[in-house]
C-alpha cells in the first residue's frame, strides 16, 4: 500500500472515530430530553381499530392550574366582621365580637350580595366586610338562616368589581380538585388550602338548639382541604375558579384531621334568593313539635304510645299547634308518624327534609301515623310559616 492511499485511509478511520464519538456525546446529552418526551403520550384508534401510542410533548398544557382558580376567584371573597353591644343612649362603642369569611356571589345595579354563614353574623349589632384592596364597607344583613347556616348581606356595589361565578355541586366526584378560600383564625385574609372532594353528597345531623336531639340532615361537600375558625363562610372552589360550596364546617376533634365541610352549592343558591327577596326562607309548615322515637326511653312505647310491637322508629308529636295544618287535620299530642306520602320518617330530621326538600307552601301532604295502636292517615294543606317548629 503505498503513502498516500495509506493516508486516506488513516483519514476515513479517524472520521468514522470521530463520528461515532460526537454520536455518542450528543445521545448522552439529548437522551434525558427525548426520554421525558417519550413519557407522556396518548393513546388513538387507528382505522384499523388498533390502539398505537401517539407521543406528545404537550400533554396537559394548557389545563386550569390551581393558581389560575385562586388568581379568579380571590377577590371575590372577603373577611366578614361582626361587631355587638353599643348604645347611643349610655355612649358605648359595639365591640368586635368575631370573624368569618363571606363570598360576593351577585352584583345588581349599585348593589353587591355576600353570602356567609349564619353563625358567623348571629347576634350581631353591626357588620362589616373586608375586601382584599382592605377597603372596609359596612353591610347589611338581609336575611339569616339557622337550619342551613347561611347569611345574606347586602353592600354598596360601587365598590366592587368582582363576583364569583357559580359553578354545579350535583356532578362533583370524589377525587376532584377542592380549593378553599378564607379568613381562618381571623386575620389570615385570602389563606388558601387544596385538596380533594373526599365525598359529594355526605349527610351530617344537625343539632341546632344543643338539645341533644337531631333537628336536621344536612347535605354536605365534604373534603380534605383544610378549613379551620375564620374560614366559615369562604368559598370552596373548583379547578375551573367556579363556587361550588360555602364553606361552613369542621370536624374539630383529637386525632382528626382533614375533614372539613361545605355547603353545595346547588343547595345554598335557592336558599340565598329567598334570604335575598323575603329575608327569611320560605318552607312548608304543619304546626308540631316533633320527637324522634329513638329519643323516647322504650318503655314509653307500649305504655304511654300503645305502639304495636315492631313500630322502633317515627315522630312522636309533643305539641301541637291547633290552628296549623296538622291541628286542622286532627293530629294529637302522642301520635307516632311514620311515613309523609309514601315515604318513611324515622326521625324529626328526616321529617323535615322531606316537607323542606320535596314540598312547597300550598301542597298537601299525606300523614301516616299510630294512634292507641292503630294505623291511620290524614291530609294536611302545607302553609308557610317562620316558626321553627313543624
Amino acid at each position: 500500500m503505498d503513502n498516500r492511499k495509506e493516508n486516506n485511509f488513516k483519514s476515513l478511520f479517524l472520521t468514522g472515530i470521530a463520528g461515532i464519538v460526537v454520536g455518542a456525546i450528543l445521545i448522552f446529552l439529548l437522551g434525558p430530553f427525548s426520554s421525558e418526551r417519550d413519557l407522556v403520550s396518548t393513546a388513538k384508534n387507528d382505522s384499523e381499530g388498533k390502539f398505537t401510542a401517539k407521543v406528545s410533548a404537550d400533554e396537559g398544557e394548557g389545563d386550569p392550574t390551581i393558581k389560575e382558580a385562586v388568581n379568579k376567584s380571590m377577590d371575590t371573597v372577603v373577611s366578614v366582621v361582626k361587631y355587638e353591644g353599643g348604645s347611643m343612649w349610655e355612649g358605648t362603642e359595639p365591640q368586635k365580637a368575631g370573624s368569618g369569611s363571606g363570598v360576593i356571589y351577585k352584583k345588581e345595579g349599585n348593589k353587591a350580595y355576600v353570602a356567609t354563614n349564619h353563625h358567623v353574623i348571629a347576634g350581631a349589632s353591626q357588620i362589616e366586610i373586608s375586601l382584599g384592596n382592605e377597603k372596609k364597607l359596612p353591610a347589611k344583613l338581609l336575611g339569616s338562616d339557622p337550619l342551613l347556616d347561611l347569611a345574606v348581606l347586602e353592600v354598596n356595589g360601587e365598590e366592587i368589581n368582582d363576583v364569583i361565578e357559580l359553578g354545579k355541586s350535583e356532578k362533583l366526584e370524589p377525587g376532584e380538585t377542592a380549593i378553599a378560600i378564607g379568613n381562618p383564625l381571623g386575620f389570615l385574609h385570602g389563606t388558601i388550602t387544596a385538596g380533594v372532594i373526599s365525598a359529594p353528597d355526605r349527610v351530617m345531623p344537625v343539632d341546632i338548639d344543643q338539645d341533644g336531639s337531631i333537628d336536621w340532615q344536612s347535605e354536605v361537600v365534604q373534603t380534605d382541604a383544610s378549613i379551620n375558625p375564620g374560614n366559615s363562610g369562604g368559598a370552596l372552589i373548583n379547578i375551573q375558579g367556579e363556587l361550588i360550596g360555602i364553606n361552613s364546617s369542621k370536624i374539630a376533634q383529637e386525632a382528626v384531621e382533614g375533614i372539613g365541610f361545605a355547603i353545595p352549592v346547588d343547595v345554598a343558591m335557592p336558599i340565598l334568593k329567598d334570604l335575598e327577596e323575603y329575608g327569611e326562607v320560605m318552607r312548608p309548615y304543619i304546626g308540631i313539635v316533633p320527637i324522634s322515637l329513638a329519643d323516647i326511653p322504650s318503655q314509653y312505647y307500649s305504655e304511654t304510645l300503645n305502639l304495636p310491637a315492631g313500630v322502633e322508629n317515627g315522630v312522636v308529636i309533643k305539641e301541637v299547634v291547633s290552628t296549623s295544618p296538622a291541628g286542622r287535620a286532627g293530629l294529637n299530642e302522642y301520635d307516632v308518624i311514620t311515613k309523609l306520602d309514601d315515604t318513611e320518617v324515622k326521625t324529626a330530621g328526616e321529617l323535615r327534609k322531606y316537607l323542606y326538600t320535596e314540598k312547597e307552601v300550598g301542597d298537601e301532604v299525606t300523614v301516616t301515623f299510630y294512634r292507641d295502636g292503630k294505623e291511620e292517615t290524614a291530609t294536611l294543606n302545607l302553609v308557610e310559616d317562620w316558626s321553627q317548629s313543624n
